[in-house]
């Protein structure tokens, strides 16, 4: 097992609200933590900053060179994609395509290119984390596109887990599955909520860190649900 000083993670969403809270909880641990995003997070050691782009395979290659160009030959032992968004709409909704549009690049871009990431720059042994949504494991008439595009991420960490999905050996592919965050953004759009049913930015971030180390690790491919009741959170497998 290499030593706290030797431990490296790449955030992909490092500027996000979760982002941010797993930045700083590595770093608090004197991890090497280095963060990709679409503006720079000055807590963390390294930054990639990702070009806007309508084009995947463009965005894609900016993202996989400039991280080939960070690490050369060092190896991560995480790779943890916690970028994403949500915006809601049914299938009626004016906002539909562009909707979609954005769910699908902030969610399925990200974990896509974090998938290949792993198979170049993860240790063996390592982790990769997807973040899906508990609300995807139905349907979600209410926000068709987001639904869409986590469900995408279910299905990705799913097929990462399986034999020749090119993942370094020993490594594993686990996707959270969130209902509601405790971030600032969803305070100030919900201001009325229960945030007694919201989880806790520093909870995920600890259950990424004690994952990492190897700890209550789940099986790859597990999707976690992240359900809070009453301040209190609690992780669940899906069954699918």
């Amino acid at each position: 097992m290499a030593t706290a000083e030797a431990r490296r993670v790449l955030v992909y969403g490092g500027r996000g609200a979760l982002g941010s809270a797993c930045v700083r909880h590595l770093r608090a641990k004197d991890w090497w933590v280095a963060s990709i995003d679409l503006a720079e997070n000055d807590e963390a050691c390294a930054n990639i900053v990702v070009k806007m782009s309508d084009s995947f395979v463009e965005q894609a290659d900016q993202v996989t060179g400039d991280v080939e160009k960070l690490l050369g030959e060092k190896k991560v032992d995480a790779i943890l994609c916690v970028a994403g968004g949500w915006a809601g709409g049914s299938a009626k909704a004016k906002s539909l395509y562009k909707n979609s549009d954005l769910m699908w690049k902030q969610s399925v871009w990200t974990s896509t290119i974090s998938s290949h990431l792993a198979t170049k720059h993860l240790k063996e042994g390592g982790l990769l984390t997807l973040t899906g949504a508990k609300a995807a494991l139905a349907g979600t008439p209410g926000m068709i596109g987001y639904g869409m595009a986590k469900g995408a991420v279910h299905q990705l960490c799913l097929s990462l887990s399986g034999a020749n999905s090119g993942l370094p050996p020993g490594s594993a592919a686990i996707a959270l599955l969130p209902v509601t965050l405790d971030t600032p953004m969803n305070r100030k759009s919900m201001p009325d909520a229960d945030f007694s049913s919201w989880t806790p930015l520093d909870f995920i971030a600890e259950t990424l860190y004690t994952w990492i180390t190897g700890k209550n690790r789940p099986c790859s491919g597990s999707l976690m649900q992240v359900i809070t009741t009453g301040g209190k959170s609690e992780l669940t497998a899906a069954h699918l």
